[in-house]
């Protein structure tokens, strides 16, 4: 069984999903629903840790299943949990879709700003702030595809140039291409490694701030009745003062060359790929311009609807797609399928979490540490649930920390527990300590793990010790900001 179960998983990972699954219906029966919940909690979040393994949907979809067999939630409560989180649920299915079509016009900025930047301390904080900009409107898993995208494009160029004539990238003839092979050729590793880090850090800087920036915020914000504006101004004075800590420390770091940062574009890829881009403008097609305009004018209606409210997000995702590819041209099937490939795994992997969130509600797993927490001064609470978020995110998924937190801190707020007031300091607390600290692992951040199971990560040395002591700086201050406004402000 151990040869065709969870795929190529490695056999111990096997092995103890299997010993997971035995196990847990001896434990009900013997140590009873509690413990066994309990259980299936630290095996869930095992789960997680192990993504770069096995993708989580079915490790963990296995234990959602045993947990509606063992009657630890019933299949109507977790489908109350999708229910109440519907519109997370329509972000992840129509909003994802909606940036895709946009992709070609994203690739255009970003390709520019790579190739018209000659600084690299310059280059990397305007990545960073695009990549912020973008992820506040757009969803970050997308902006990190991007950057991907462009990054793989441009390294599939350089090595092109060993099977095509000089004289089509290099106008001079002057290029030799011994140039292409060793240092020249680690050191463009490094830089587009560095300079897509700085990206992936910056779509966290600026998911944190907005509704629609993650998974979650969406999520916290339906519970607490927030439109885009109210999100953003509730959340401002945490999060753009971490925004200016991020930004200054990617300065700090491209200066001083540490943590693996600081490499700097070589000569002879610059020549290279300024070729090419030049000679991509001079053929693109009309058409290709066309929707070029259609996507830009899409972006703005976009922003525009996220800023008014106008309809639910989803909504506004599916009104994206329906414009994009009405005037672009795109009516057939199997091309509008593409855009959802996406979004849809994850969104699988939501709909199992609600199944372990129903679980810790209907056997009150949670109860006693959040009434310990709010047991505490109300001055030290938002402190409190912020770095336990954070821990947590650290090693698990920041999606399903904060589904966890937020509902039994909406549960103490109906029950009378908290005000108003104390409510809304700690779901501030929640959704900044699940986006700030979890930049410590891909286990945490969505956008992390993207990139790190992308064809990019072998091809520019990325692995995943390599990812954390690049993140390590970042995790630093943008966690220590982040405690210090929710001390000092909240």
């Amino acid at each position: 069984m151990l040869k065709y179960f969870l795929g190529n998983s490695p056999k111990w990972f096997k092995t103890i999903m299997i010993g997971f699954l035995i196990f847990n219906v001896f434990s009900y029966f013997v140590l009873g629903p509690t413990v066994t919940a309990w259980l299936f909690i630290g095996e869930f979040i095992f789960t997680l840790a192990m993504a770069l393994k096995c993708y989580p949907l079915q490790s963990g979809g296995l234990l959602a299943i045993e947990i509606l067999a063992l009657n630890l939630t019933s299949p109507k409560n977790a489908y109350h949990e999708v229910d109440q989180n519907l519109e997370v649920v329509l972000l992840l299915v129509f909003m994802v879709a909606g940036i895709y079509f946009m992709k070609p016009l994203l690739m255009y900025i970003f390709s520019k700003v790579f190739t018209k930047i000659k600084s690299k301390v310059v280059l990397s904080m305007l990545f960073v702030f695009l990549s912020a900009i973008l992820s506040a409107f757009l969803d970050a898993l997308t902006v990190t595809a991007v950057l991907i995208s462009v990054a793989v494009g441009f390294y599939g160029v350089y090595h092109k140039i060993h099977s095509m004539p000089a004289s089509d990238f290099d106008k001079d003839g002057t290029l030799d291409r011994k140039e292409l092979s060793g240092e020249t050729l680690e050191q463009f590793r490094s830089f587009l490694r560095s300079l897509v880090m700085h990206g992936v850090v910056g779509t966290a800087l600026g998911g944190v701030c907005t509704l629609v920036g993650e998974p979650q915020n969406l999520l916290i914000g339906e519970r607490m009745g927030w439109d885009f504006i109210e999100f953003f101004v509730k959340m401002a004075p945490i999060t753009l003062p971490v925004l200016a800590a991020g930004i200054l420390t990617t300065v700090i770091l491209e200066l001083t060359g540490s943590f693996g940062f600081g490499a700097k574009l070589p000569e002879v890829a610059r020549r290279i790929i300024e070729n090419y881009t030049d000679q991509e403008d001079a053929n693109r097609s009309d058409k290709s311009k066309y929707g070029l305009i259609i996507q830009a004018i899409s972006a703005i209606l976009l922003i525009v609807g996220l800023a008014l409210h106008i309809a639910p997000v989803g909504f506004i995702g599916l009104a994206l797609i329906i414009v994009q590819t009405a005037f672009m041209g795109i009516t057939e099937e199997h091309q509008l399928g593409k855009a959802f490939e996406e979004a849809l795994p994850f969104t699988a992997l939501l709909v199992v979490f609600f199944v372990i969130v129903a679980m810790i509600h209907d056997q009150h797993l949670f109860t006693p540490i959040i009434d310990w927490a709010l047991s505490l001064d109300p001055s030290k609470q938002p402190s409190m649930f912020y770095v336990a978020n954070g821990v947590l995110s650290m090693i698990s998924d920041n999606v399903f920390v904060a589904t966890v937190y937020i509902g039994e801190v909406k549960q103490a707020f109906d029950n009378g527990v908290i005000s108003r007031e104390q409510f809304e300091k700690l779901a501030i607390a929640i959704n900044t300590g699940t986006n700030l600290p979890s930049v410590a692992t891909p286990n945490g951040q969505a956008a992390f793990l993207f990139l790190l199971t992308s064809s990019l990560a072998p091809l520019i040395g990325l692995s995943y010790g390599r990812m954390v002591k690049m993140a390590l700086p970042y995790t630093i201050v943008l966690g220590g900001v982040g405690l210090l406004g929710i001390i000092y402000v909240l």
